[in-house]
């Protein structure tokens, strides 16, 4: 069962947050249960937590979000103060209004890629509101101005609109010029955000409001604020995934409190890549954060 929740984030834009529970017949969470917020990656949606959700919430509070721009939350306007309103301290502070709002604090944050930036933010800012981190396939170290390029070059190569989902699944899996080899974990996450247009099918964002979102990661390292992480952090990646073992090892060494786990045949989308290892890393993470509770 999954039950929708709107909260109000920072600047007062609408936030889409989103309740996981076990069946549509189970009672509501025991207060005293452990909280989790899951936090989808740049272009992704709560959704795409569902099956993780799933295990979850059997002995948990379980709730994720649509992040600003993302999914069925507000979409800040264009025009002046839009990279304001796309910025990271933007995507902390929505954050930090769920938690406070949803009274799930402290929680253990879960985030992929982008969200996983969000909150080592939010947990190095506001220790008391984070209990345990979960960073998911996210470099600390800055990409450089060559990988917006690249990218503002593959949003023009979109064959948008797509005439089916399945089609957009194909193309994301197996057509993109990006991709390798087939890869059906990529192609899933991709037919996820798109939403059926009169001419067919698009994303659910803005693209330029991706590279705006994305701006401070392009640009900016943060290591310094990984280091003010205090709480439990598990660093997972991808075998085949964007962060590399050296630096993923390193993110663990500057953390106070940092584990390592790393997933065979998996890529960047992990948890749709190989989504029994997946668990198979993060269950034991937090039965001992639970343990020490």
């Amino acid at each position: 069962m999954v039950q929708r929740i709107d909260v109000t984030g920072a600047d007062g834009v609408r936030l889409a947050a989103w309740e996981f529970r076990e069946s549509a017949t189970a009672e509501p969470p025991d207060p005293d249960a452990p909280r989790v917020l899951l936090l989808h990656g740049l272009m992704g949606r709560a959704f795409h937590w569902a099956g993780t959700a799933r295990w979850l919430s059997r002995n948990r509070r379980v709730v994720a979000l649509d992040q600003r721009g993302h999914g069925q939350s507000g979409r800040p306007a264009a025009g002046p103060g839009t990279s304001t309103r796309l910025g990271r301290d933007a995507f902390v502070a929505d954050a930090e209004s769920v938690i406070e709002q949803l009274g799930l604090g402290p929680v253990t944050l879960i985030g992929h890629s982008m969200g996983a930036l969000t909150g080592w933010q939010l947990a190095a800012r506001r220790p008391d509101l984070v209990e345990a981190l979960v960073i998911c396939d996210m470099r600390a170290s800055a990409l450089g101005e060559a990988s917006q390029q690249e990218w503002e070059d593959w949003f023009r190569r979109w064959p948008l609109p797509f005439p089916t989902q399945d089609a957009a699944r194909r193309w994301f899996g197996e057509d993109d010029p990006r991709v390798e080899r087939p890869d059906p974990g990529r192609g899933a996450f991709f037919a996820e955000v798109m939403h059926q247009a009169p001419d067919g099918w698009r994303p659910l964002f803005s693209r330029r409001q991706m590279l705006t979102a994305r701006e401070t990661w392009v640009h900016d390292a943060h290591w310094e604020e990984l280091a003010q992480v205090r709480c439990p952090t598990l660093v997972v990646r991808g075998l085949d995934g964007e962060l590399g073992r050296a630096e993923a090892q390193e993110m663990v060494r500057v953390l106070p409190a940092g584990r390592y786990a790393e997933i065979p045949d998996a890529g960047h989308y992990l948890h749709y890549d190989q989504p029994t290892a997946w668990r198979a890393a993060l269950e034991p993470f937090l039965d001992s954060v639970r343990a020490q509770a």
